[in-house]
């Protein structure tokens, strides 16, 4: 195994694609890397995650200056996560909405994870000279709880919290006139779940509530946009395989007094014959394993990672 992040050797470039998912809805997707989601109403455009950085973003208004010139009004990040939200500045957006549960981690751990995040996706934030040159933490300008409705024009959009599962605070954004949801990393397509910050009981719980919506379409947190119910439905189905093969053979030592090494053993036993192949698989594969074996132990608020911890766990399943 490697003795770096496997993220960390990953510095090919990735193959981007704009997608119409919905009537003025688009999904801009990259071979694995952060999906962000594009909402166009009648006077103004909503944007879905604003990518690592405002060099990313960048890639993203030119794909959204190609389909309309409306000006960008709001920003959605459906969770905290440094990939997702430094990019934001570049948007200029006059909101930027979140859910309260969110922005409650960025106070709690904002920084820690822009940190940790740094060293393990060089790629993705690249462009930089150093770590000072990237923006500050991301702040949302609007919160709520559990449910939100923004109106661009006529066109409705509905923000709602379905429960934990990425982290604890994720939100879906549902465009009911066209029964279309953006759903972040809480559904993934053929690209491995990070799990380092997420409840595994609750994640397979929370993607039965999106299948009741019954969607035509949903742009995933990464992976290819899924079009038509039936790519849907194998897309929520395979993610709760991979959080739940996940956990199982994690809970299964951890609860039985084993090491987080004899952990690692057993989910690679478990996921590597159905999962190796995905997106991202072998960087997730050591923070989904310490996640798990936390939750096992009763440990329900994720411990906060950072660039030493990361070092620390990679090191001691290396051996």
């Amino acid at each position: 195994m490697s003795k770096q992040f496997a993220s960390a050797g990953d510095m090919t470039e990735k193959k981007i694609s704009f997608t119409e998912i919905g009537k003025d809805l688009w999904a801009f997707t990259a071979e694995g890397d952060p999906n962000t989601g594009v909402i166009i109403g009648d006077d103004s455009v909503m944007i879905v995650e604003a990518q690592a950085t405002p060099e990313l973003a960048n890639k993203v208004i030119e794909k959204v200056r190609s389909v309309t010139d409306k000006p960008i009004s709001h920003l959605v990040l459906t969770h905290y996560h440094a990939v997702r939200v430094l990019g934001a500045a570049a948007y200029r957006a006059p909101t930027v909405i979140m859910s309260q549960k969110a922005r409650s981690m960025v106070v709690e751990r904002g920084a820690e994870d822009r940190e940790s995040e740094f060293m393990r996706f060089p790629r993705l934030f690249m462009g930089y000279e150093n770590v000072n040159d990237i923006p500050p933490l991301t702040w949302p300008t609007t919160t709520f709880n559990d449910r939100m409705t923004v109106y661009l024009g006529k066109r409705r959009v509905d923000l709602s919290f379905l429960g934990r599962a990425h982290t604890a605070g994720d939100i879906v954004i549902h465009v009911p006139d066209a029964n279309v949801m953006f759903t972040g990393d809480i559904v993934e397509y053929h690209s491995a779940c990070y799990c380092g910050d997420g409840h595994f009981n609750d994640w397979p719980t929370t993607l039965e509530v999106i299948r009741s919506f019954d969607v035509e379409a949903i742009a995933p947190g990464r992976g290819d946009a899924l079009v038509g119910k039936e790519m849907v439905g194998k897309a929520l189905t395979n993610t709760a395989d991979f959080v739940s093969s996940t956990y199982r053979p994690v809970a299964r030592v951890a609860q039985g007094g084993g090491s987080l090494k004899e952990a690692w053993d057993a989910c690679r036993a478990e996921c590597d014959p159905k999962f190796k192949d995905y997106a991202i698989y072998e960087h997730c594969l050591p923070f989904n394993v310490a996640r798990a074996y936390d939750e096992a132990l009763g440990i329900d608020t994720p411990r906060i990672w950072t660039a030493e911890r990361d070092a620390k766990m990679w090191a001691d399943l290396q051996g």
